[in-house]
């Protein structure tokens, strides 16, 4: 395996709150890596000229997105993965799971309105795997909290220390522009120019004349706050996921996102080892092998076809090469593959440890899923399933729709986009963490399967599955506030009215062991 090859490689997710400029962060890295000729925006509906990453109708529709897209570009001698993720909080579980496939993560920050509950939320998941976090506090160019704040709040609300690589010099209509604590360099707004400092500095003269007096003092005053009592520049704990680099600019004015990305490239880690159930694997391995963290159904309208994300962990991906599916011991060959620009794809021959490509699927795989070539079986860190919190009953409004509507069912449940039950009748129950999830399930049935549905809530809140050899034996804990279904694995799983409903449960039956959250296919890794 050529070194060299795993080491230009770099492969990371794109976390915020909703509306904090993540997708346009996103095409603006796009646009510079050559990817793309003109940066779309999610708002931009009369010319539609939509975001690149929203490719999926309803998102341009609705301006937001709704489901991570997978883009891969050269940039600077680097082969660069983005993975955009769904930034509005009905869409956490997809976003979770985005990011146990990447390497280093980049968190949008409004600089305006500070880190919101989304954001921590998925800092915290970022966190619990040591992913590195690359901090980009985003709208310099409109009113701001002060960038001393905003640096204090980071390390208060979510408990990392940060380092400030670039600093700006002033916000909204007084923003001049932003200086380069690691280059000596000055990047002015307004004037699309560049100053090279001596060894004074923002103190020496350079800057004397060129930037607002007050704003000149605010910066000289900043950076001695920072020399003396910030955190130090530390790559190796940057590295490790214990220190974050911080960057300021603006995403949609295009400003600070090239420094952003030549430091980032520098900072960010080569794809590395991943852990499996019984060991690691390296990237170096000769053997090849990898997980699949995401399926999509119906990318191609014309096509309605269904592709499985598969993020290469080891060795090389020559297609057609025979693998075998850890999970069922199947053997296949890889014979349809493409590498991944949102919806658009070009075939890939071959695939480095760090690359995402995309592979036929024909309903084959499950999320989680392990393949290799290789003679002894890997099963990489399983992916989580989270408890769902909203519930509807739902059928097709049209029996003779049934095929289309089961087959919609079957493979949304497939991508994780929703979490699919059937209760004791057959009845098909959906379970999820916001609204939209729903109204996207509809919107996708109606576009994707000809099928109109009928939805009606069901009064539960609260999700728990269900340790037990004898699934028959939870009958008879059904009542008005408690009910027994399966999820799609057939597992058993209790929906309670509330959590008093649930409390009340664990303390009348204490010997029933209810589980939170499971792996996916846990039964089969266990």
């Amino acid at each position: 395996m050529n070194i060299d090859l795993i080491n230009k490689r770099r492969i990371f997710g794109i976390i915020s709150h909703p509306d904090a400029g993540k997708t346009t962060l996103t095409e603006k890295l796009l646009l510079h890596g050559g990817a793309i000729r003109e940066a779309g925006t999610v708002r931009a509906r009369k010319n539609s000229k939509y975001a690149k990453s929203d490719w999926m109708e309803i998102e341009k529709q609705r301006g937001i997105s709704v489901t991570s897209s997978v883009m891969q570009f050269e940039y600077d001698n680097r082969v660069i993965s983005i993975m955009d993720t769904p930034g509005h909080n009905d869409f956490g579980e997809d976003t979770y799971r985005i990011l146990t496939s990447v390497d280093s993560a980049v968190m949008v920050i409004d600089a305006a309105k500070g880190i919101e509950a989304q954001t921590k939320k998925l800092f915290e998941v970022c966190s619990m795997r040591g992913i590195p976090i690359f901090t980009f506090i985003n709208k310099l160019d409109r009113q701001s909290m002060d960038p001393l704040e905003s640096m204090q709040e980071l390390e208060e609300v979510l408990g990392m220390p940060s380092v400030a690589v670039t600093w700006p010099i002033g916000c909204g209509k007084e923003f001049e522009g932003i200086y380069d604590r690691l280059e000596n360099v000055v990047h002015l707004f307004r004037k699309d120019d560049n100053i090279q400092l001596d060894e004074d500095g923002v103190h020496g003269s350079k800057l004397e004349g060129v930037l607002n007096p007050a704003n000149l003092s605010n910066l000289r005053y900043a950076m001695e706050l920072l020399d003396g009592a910030g955190n130090e520049f530390d790559i190796e704990l940057i590295k490790l996921g214990k220190l974050s680099p911080v960057f300021f600019g603006s995403a949609l004015a295009d400003f600070g996102i090239t420094p952003f990305l030549k430091h980032f490239l520098v900072m960010s880690p080569a794809p590395g080892i991943r852990k499996t159930t019984t060991g690691e694997v390296s990237p170096l391995d000769e053997t090849f092998s990898g997980f699949i963290f995401k399926i999509q159904a119906n990318m191609n309208p014309a096509h309605r076809d269904r592709l499985a994300f598969l993020r290469i962990c080891s060795g090389t991906f020559e297609r057609g090469m025979n693998v075998t599916l850890t999970r069922t011991g199947k053997q296949m060959k890889l014979s349809q593959s493409t590498h991944l620009m949102a919806n658009e794809r070009e075939t890939v021959d071959v695939a480095y440890a760090g690359d995402v490509i995309g592979i036929y699927d024909s309903g084959t795989f499950q999320i989680g899923d392990s393949i290799t070539n290789g003679k002894e079986k890997i099963f990489f860190e399983p992916l989580p399933t989270f408890p769902p919190e909203l519930f509807m009953r739902v059928s097709a409004k049209n029996s003779l729709k049934g095929k289309n509507f089961q087959k919609g069912v079957e493979q949304l449940a497939q991508e994780g986009a929703i979490q699919v039950y059937r209760n004791e009748y057959n009845e098909v129950i959906l379970g999820a963490v916001g609204v939209l999830q729903f109204e996207v399930f509809e919107y996708r049935l109606v576009n994707e399967y000809n099928t109109d549905i009928r939805m009606e809530n069901v009064d539960f809140t609260v999700a728990r599955w269900v340790k037990t050899d004898n699934p028959n034996s939870l009958k008879q804990y059904q009542n008005s506030r408690c009910m027994v279904v399966y999820d799609r694995f057939d597992r058993p799983v209790l929906l309670f009215t509330n959590e008093y409903a649930l409390r009340s449960f664990q303390d009348r039956y204490e010997d029933v062991e209810l589980v939170e959250a499971l792996d996916i296919n846990q039964e089969i890794i266990e």
